[in-house]
């Protein structure tokens, strides 16, 4: 947007007034609402106050022209084609921005069960001078559900989907592949892998959750004695 208007007009005009800018296409001069100019500059994507027209619009996008545009992940300044702009909701810098961005704010299809988020929260309660890691790889460079660095001492929850082809045999042969591995991992990092298979869970709620809270408390109060 080339705004042809000084700052104390804008700020003396009133929502409905109209203010000139300069087309970055055609390099015409033309007039947009200030309550339209302030919407646009809210939007670092948005092109609205940048044309006179949609014909120039259309024929800027054309020529492959670059605007700036904010990472929504890391918020880093970088050059997007304009014509990519429209196509997508969001705008990334990389991939592996999207990727983070994605995962921290999925609403559905999340990776963590509503048990493991019921466990985090009372272990946590239960245990404040203990440090827990909750589904990092850290320990092992494979995610681990719980890990508990000073006792060395990690949980694996597994579901119906490493016992059973729920998915195919293929799909579950991938998976019980890398439990193996998982485990063999821990045992020549000298971590103790507790797996509690919770595959017998239909639906969660707390009262279902607590004889799989009890099998954790009682595995941690013995390494805690043995420490």
């Amino acid at each position: 947007m080339i705004p042809l208007y000084t700052y104390e007009e804008f700020e003396s005009a009133n929502s409905r007034h109209k203010l000139p800018l300069l087309c970055e296409y055609c390099s015409k001069q033309f007039y947009r609402k200030k309550n339209d100019i302030q919407s646009a500059l809210k939007n670092p994507s948005s092109t609205r106050g940048c044309f006179c027209s949609v014909t120039c619009g259309h024929r800027y996008k054309k020529k492959g022209h670059k605007t700036k545009v904010k990472c929504e992940h890391c918020f880093a300044l970088f050059n997007k084609d304009i014509s990519r702009i429209h196509k997508t909701k969001h705008n990334f810098c990389s991939k592996t921005c999207a990727a983070k961005f994605n995962n921290a704010h999925k609403t559905t299809g999340t990776r963590r069960s509503k048990l493991e988020v019921w466990l985090e929260q009372e272990l946590t309660l239960l245990y404040p001078l203990l440090e827990f890691h909750f589904n990092k790889k850290d320990a092992i460079n494979s995610e681990l559900d719980i890990y508990i660095p000073s006792l060395h001492l990690a949980f694996e929850l597994n579901g119906i989907f490493h016992y059973e082809p729920i998915y195919g045999q293929e799909k579950l042969d991938s998976i019980q592949n890398n439990d193996h591995r998982k485990f063999a991992a821990c045992a020549e990092a000298g971590v103790s892998l507790c797996i509690i298979d919770v595959s017998s869970m239909k639906y969660f709620k707390p009262n279902n959750g607590k004889k799989y809270l009890t099998i954790i408390t009682t595995t941690i109060t013995q390494a805690l004695a043995a420490k």
